[in-house]
């Protein structure tokens, strides 16, 4: 009897250990941590817009073709080669097609393309970019509307991503750490982790 006795209060110890184990298993905390650092940019995106517009489309397209290489030529004169340049096709619009009346425009065709640098001399590129009114002053109005800023890009982010999900790890870590503190209770280890974004 004794020792059936004791068999069930060792088992009753046991089951209450284990309830307790139980709902304690699910109090945890969820923290997120950040890293920042500050890179160059290896890669800008200039593109340059223009349109030109009149009722004469060969002298329209004339005009857009002269404006194309006053473009070239001052990224030429910048000192980019033409691997550097990218021209795109350039867009006719009828602008009478769909318009009667007083509605119709005083132009009838718009033409329009994009010069676009792709370079990753960043220096050089922003040097041009502090002269590009030396391209208006040269009679060619840059459409600033449609995309008309650089872009700059930083390409190497594969190359600091580990260091940069390390630094935010330990600053999750920290957090845990603090709220445990002040808490009263024992960090324990990672029950789920997620990269987040990298941007």
């Amino acid at each position: 009897a004794i020792v059936i006795a004791l068999g069930l209060a060792g088992a009753g110890w046991l089951a209450a250990n284990g309830m307790a184990r139980l709902r304690t298993a699910d109090r945890f905390v969820t923290v997120k941590g950040s890293a920042e650092k500050i890179v160059n940019a290896d890669l800008v995106v200039w593109p340059l817009a223009q349109s030109v517009g009149g009722n004469d489309l060969t002298a329209v397209q004339a005009q857009l073709e002269a404006n194309t290489r006053t473009i070239r030529d001052f990224l030429i004169q910048a000192g980019f080669g033409d691997g550097e340049i990218v021209l795109s096709p350039p867009r006719l619009e009828d602008r009478w097609a769909y318009a009667f009346g007083d509605n119709r425009p005083p132009e009838r065709f718009r033409y329009s393309n994009t010069v676009t640098l792709r370079t990753a001399r960043v220096q050089e590129a922003l040097a041009a970019l502090r002269r590009s009114g030396d391209i208006v002053a040269r009679g060619v109005m840059l459409n600033t509307e449609e995309g008309g800023g650089p872009q700059f890009d930083y390409t190497q982010l594969n190359a600091i991503k580990p260091a940069l999900i390390a630094e935010a790890t330990a600053n999750a870590r920290k957090s845990a750490e603090q709220f445990a503190k002040d808490s009263g209770a024992r960090l324990g280890g990672i029950r789920t982790a997620n990269q987040g974004v990298v941007s």
